[in-house]
């Protein structure tokens, strides 16, 4: 079990379904928005971001924190887990090129959701995967992805919350677009929690 603000800044220092076509909630307003949102907590930031950002149609995710209990959280505050927030991105994407389903059913896909309160190395409630809905039909959506996910019996249980959204706290800008700033000490972490291999593991097609 690992100190998440040191282990994870330790590392990175020391080591250096059927998809879902729905549009996003926004576009009751507006019919054909270009620019929505999404919220997803994945684990590390750093990665959800990264992997999010590679997904066409998306235009930008931010890292950040999110279903907790406390005004204007911080990285420090969030690491010791006494702030009931789990490390999440918002994710701003173009409903016309792609749907709110099709990023829920990317998610899963880079995520471990047979897990609770932890994803790959990084252990505790503050790195809890979760999909957080903006709406009715995002509600719809997010539940029925899970819910097939369950009836197709690849895994007995899915600890990933399915939840209402609640404020989306910004984390730190030395945070955001981490993997673009430090190349290298990122590749180092991610390699070193092995985050690709366990998901390669949790997705392969059964034979």
């Amino acid at each position: 079990m690992k100190t998440a603000h040191f282990s994870r800044l330790g590392v990175a220092m020391g080591l250096c379904a059927a998809s879902f076509l729905a549009p996003a909630a926004d576009s009751t307003t507006n019919p054909n928005p270009t620019k929505a949102s999404a919220i997803f907590a994945g684990g590390c930031f750093w990665c959800i971001e990264a992997d999010f950002e590679k997904l066409p149609g998306v235009i930008e995710a931010e890292s950040g924190y999110t279903a907790g209990q406390t005004t204007n959280p911080s990285y420090e505050t969030v690491s010791a887990g006494s702030t009931g927030h789990t490390e999440a991105v918002r994710v701003f994407y173009d409903p016309n090129k792609v749907s709110y389903g099709q990023l829920v059913e990317y998610f899963w896909r880079h995520i471990d959701p047979t897990v609770k309160d932890r994803q790959f190395c990084d252990v505790g409630s503050q790195y809890r995967s979760g999909i957080y809905w903006q709406g009715e039909v995002e509600q719809k959506v997010a539940e029925a992805s899970r819910d097939a996910l369950l009836k197709s019996a690849r895994f007995p249980v899915i600890y990933t919350e399915v939840l209402p959204a609640t404020t989306f706290w910004p984390a730190e800008e030395y945070h955001q677009d981490y993997y673009k700033k430090n190349p290298i000490r990122y590749a180092y972490y991610r390699s070193g929690c092995g985050r690709d291999m366990r998901v390669q593991q949790v997705w392969e097609e059964k034979k």
